[in-house]
């Protein structure tokens, strides 16, 4: 008898609204990004449980126009991927342009995807159900026809979809208003056929405390369908705010070879009272049908921290490596921009083993425009994250890491220069008073002697100081220290100590997105001094 278990969440970190499809053997998941770039993370599992990413589907400027992005919601919202006769179809929505709902397809699911189909439909949350004859319905969510009564008073609609133009036709229909009476958002529509029986999966109440999963279902895709009288199927906001698991909701569901069924699904894990770094994760639920309804984990029905393993063949995933060199002339998938990147502010060629960073006069704080920044996901509760940088900084300039939840909550830890002197700050950006945004919560000048001044020629004027910068996060105290010697060894010395890491929260500073780790560059009027970065160094302490 197998006793493997395995842990959720199987994607830790802001990977929310999951989506799922299998092709033979293989399954593949994507999740939405809101304003980062590239968009629409794609990965690859043959056993539910491990997954790697084989690329991003939205990796071009034309794709994923993010110019009119004014906050950190914004960008791309729930997508849906599904696979039909040799084509893979992933369908979405860009709120930070007006290219709204599209639909990008690929013969291989790493790519390349093809520039956007726009469809001109309402609404947000589409999705696609090819049914057995062939026909392709679109599904999405709107506000009610007849108009609504409130704000969230939402209809499930659907209409055809042709294939051949890649057009809507006909008209839309409402097929559902959601399983409670007057709920708000009834959203992330999801058909499917079994048995006879269209079944449609949603999420009511928004992605807070309150959501839920419910279903109805139908005999005929064009007539409205039926709640089941068990809703919701899932929902953990009877368990309290101080349950570990949160949040549950916009679910997608597939069938193993085997005949199990599993349910993706979002859900955060708060700590630190009820706080949510981490943004919304990516977990992974089994079901069984009974009376020919969804049964989830029977016997308990929620989402746990651990279920035994599918019965599929186990396959390896995604290791990312604790400390990053630079040493490869292309990002790995996992790093993401802040909107579209201007390209010629970065390279990992000048001097291979380093990534170049032009300073923008775009700041982190600033609400559109593409600061030049790198990051990767906070995936622990407690974590460090470090970098060695080689940087001659000039009055108004400033480079270092970030710790980024959006652009109006945040804290810089950086090496600057005031009148020639260099010094390190610790920046918090807490609120939307654009007057005065960044605050200097804590500042040290540094001496420069030989020990820390960089010994690599770099494509730069004046000698570099090399500084090693780290953010130490347990639980919700930030500490932050470095260290200027050339060694792997030495101690690091305290800058701040118990910075408050709740601001880094979407309780705090609103909007969809989980806490982004990176490194940055930025000036005010001045040209500008590259900063080089040797490596980055992450490590969860849970």
């Amino acid at each position: 008898m197998n006793n493997a278990v395995f842990n959720n969440p199987i994607l830790p970190g802001f990977y929310p609204d999951p989506s799922i499809c299998r092709v033979g053997d293989d399954y593949y998941l994507v999740t939405s990004t809101f304003n980062y770039f590239p968009g629409v993370p794609i990965f690859h599992s043959t056993d539910l449980v491990h997954w790697t990413q084989i690329g991003n589907i939205l990796d071009r400027r034309e794709q994923l126009p993010l110019d009119n992005d004014n906050f950190a919601g914004a960008g791309i919202f729930a997508p849906t991927l599904r696979y039909h006769n040799g084509t893979f179809y992933m369908i979405t929505t860009n709120i930070a342009s007006n290219i709204g709902n599209f639909i990008v397809t690929a013969t291989d699911p790493a790519g390349p995807w093809s520039n956007p189909i726009c469809l001109g439909s309402e609404g947000i949350d589409p999705s696609l159900f090819f049914d057995d004859d062939g026909k392709c319905y679109y599904q999405g969510t709107k506000g009610r026809r007849e108009g609504s009564r409130y704000f969230g008073d939402q209809e499930i609609y659907v209409q055809e979809l042709d294939l051949d133009s890649m057009k809507l036709i006909g008209e839309s229909w409402p097929i559902w208003h959601g399983a409670l009476k007057d709920v708000a958002w009834a959203e992330g529509p999801h058909i499917y056929k079994k048995d006879g029986w269209y079944y449609l999966l949603i999420s009511e109440a928004g992605t807070e405390h309150m959501h839920c999963v419910t279903m109805a279902r139908s005999k005929d895709i064009h007539e409205p369908f039926t709640g089941y009288k068990g809703n919701p199927i899932l929902t953990h906001r009877h368990l309290g705010l101080n349950y570990p698991i949160v949040n549950v909701g916009h679910p997608d569901i597939v069938e193993t070879a085997a005949g199990e069924w599993w349910m993706v699904l979002l859900a955060s894990r708060p700590y630190g009272g009820y706080y949510r770094n981490l943004g919304r994760e990516t977990y992974l639920v089994p079901f069984v049908w009974e009376n020919e309804w969804p049964l989830i984990n029977p016997g308990k029905g929620i989402v746990e921290d651990t279920f035994p393993v599918p019965d599929l063949p186990e396959c390896e995933g995604d290791t990312l490596p604790e400390t990053d060199d630079f040493d490869y002339s292309v990002l790995p998938y996992h790093y993401m921009y802040v909107r579209n990147p201007e390209e010629s502010n970065y390279s990992l060629t000048e001097n291979p083993g380093y990534m170049r960073l032009t300073p923008s006069s775009v700041s982190v704080s600033d609400k559109t425009g593409s600061p030049t920044l790198i990051c990767t996901r906070q995936r622990h509760k407690s974590y460090s994250f470090e970098c060695v940088l080689e940087y001659a900084p000039a009055t108004n300039e400033e480079a270092g890491i970030v710790l980024l939840q959006s652009n109006y909550f945040n804290y810089r830890f950086c090496l600057t220069a005031e009148n020639g002197i260099p010094e390190l700050k610790v920046i918090r950006c807490n609120g939307t008073d654009e007057k005065d945004i960044d605050n200097i919560i804590a500042c040290k000048k540094i001496d420069i002697g030989d020990d820390n001044i960089s010994s690599v020629k770099h494509k730069t004027d004046g000698k570099l100081i090399r500084v090693h910068l780290k953010a130490c996060q347990k639980e919700q105290n930030i500490d932050f220290s470095y260290r200027i010697d050339q060694t792997n060894s030495g101690d690091y010395i305290s800058v701040l100590s118990d910075a408050d890491g709740r601001i880094l929260t979407t309780d705090i500073a609103g909007g969809f997105v989980g806490t982004t780790l990176g490194i940055y560059a930025q000036k005010k009027d001045t040209p500008g001094s590259n900063a080089y970065f040797d490596s980055i160094t992450y490590k969860g302490l849970d």
